[in-house]
């Protein structure tokens, strides 16, 4: 089947990735878009993962304040170069990250990032919940691993799905934006503000 120009159109709008990979991941699936844009995803992965060791000096400190004046967000997302902190695209990624933080409020950035005695008293909590049950240690231990994974995609911003687009990840939108300029990105800090009724 032949790749029409309308497609890898769509495919790059859709994903930000260049022409030549659009195109290629179009080839690879088939002309099939969702598998194209799965295709495009684990390559940003591999990707990323490349360039994650890269130091990100240069960034922005972006800001949000909701409608109501009610909620505001100072966030720091930092890359490589002072040329893609400049470019619009990385502002409307801070941007965007900060209206998500002010709608999702996330409590750390990362799993990494909460402390050891939060995670034990999750695990401890999930556990308590099947002490009783005649489930054996190891599957009360799956469920657990499973309970923590559902805590990290409610406190942590990068574990969180995307309040624009609820079939992402923050983490996957980071890969995009790496998959697409090229250089490390990554979210370091981040502080909401909420006035409290």
């Amino acid at each position: 089947m032949a790749i029409t120009a309308e497609q890898v159109k769509e495919l790059r709008e859709r994903t930000g990735i260049g022409m030549m990979e659009c195109k290629k991941a179009l080839e690879e699936a088939d002309c099939h878009m969702d598998k194209a844009i799965e295709i495009l995803r684990k390559k940003g992965y591999a990707r990323a993962k490349d360039k994650a060791e890269r130091t990100a000096n240069e960034g922005l400190i972006g800001s949000y304040i909701h409608m109501t004046g009610k909620i505001g967000v100072l966030l720091e997302i930092n890359c490589e170069t002072d040329f893609v902190a400049r470019n619009e695209e990385f502002k409307e990624l801070v941007k965007n990250v900060a209206m998500h933080i002010a709608a999702a409020n996330p409590k750390y950035v990362s799993p990494a990032e909460i402390p050891a005695e939060i995670l034990e008293q999750e695990r401890s909590i999930a556990r308590e919940q099947f002490k009783d049950s005649k489930k054996p240690p190891e599957i009360v231990e799956k469920i657990v691993a499973g309970k923590l994974t559902k805590f990290y995609e409610e406190v942590c911003l990068l574990e969180q799905a995307y309040v624009k687009d609820d079939k992402i990840k923050i983490k996957d939108l980071l890969t995009q934006f790496i998959a697409k300029f090229k250089e490390n990105t990554k979210i370091s800090r981040f502080v909401r503000y909420e006035i409290k009724k």
